[in-house]
């Protein structure tokens, strides 16, 4: 089972675990990363962050991320959530969550699903500086996260 959302509103953790697990004996593992926007970018301060996004497309593409996943790791569930619109500091932005038989596979699937949506879901980023407003690209240590997937 998996489940991807992009919304404006908030989501509950503990809510979307337990929605995860539910009614599924053979889950043994549940990793979860939740990703929320920092008050410093880049040596500025952020006031806040609007995220921006293709519907459908976005959708689409978190899909197939999830099915690339379910392609190497036994997975017995997958939940992305990815909020848009603005956001201000300590504010959660994305929650990716997978259950497995066994907590290897759900860690090793959690980290490969948040590195392939941070590179490769179509998500513009702009924030809100003391210094003005400013689209936010792909680090390069986000560039390095995905580089590792492809030499397994």
């Amino acid at each position: 089972m998996s489940t991807v959302r992009v919304q404006a509103q908030d989501f509950d953790l503990s809510a979307e675990v337990a929605a995860l697990r539910s009614g599924d004996a053979g889950v043994g593992a549940i990793v979860s990363f939740v990703g929320t926007v920092r008050d410093m970018n880049d040596g500025a301060g952020v006031a806040e962050m609007e995220l921006e996004h293709y519907a459908g497309m976005t959708e689409q593409s978190i899909e197939k991320i999830i099915d690339q996943a379910r392609a190497r790791w036994p997975l017995l569930g997958a939940r992305v959530i990815h909020r848009v619109g603005p956001l201000k500091p300590m504010e959660q932005i994305v929650l990716v969550a997978c259950s497995a038989a066994h907590r290897g596979e759900a860690f090793a699937a959690c980290e490969f699903i948040i590195d392939y949506l941070k590179t490769e879901a179509p998500f513009w980023k702009k924030e809100q500086t003391s210094e003005g407003a400013r689209w936010v690209d792909a680090r390069a240590t986000d560039d390095a996260a995905l580089e590792k997937w492809a030499a397994r």
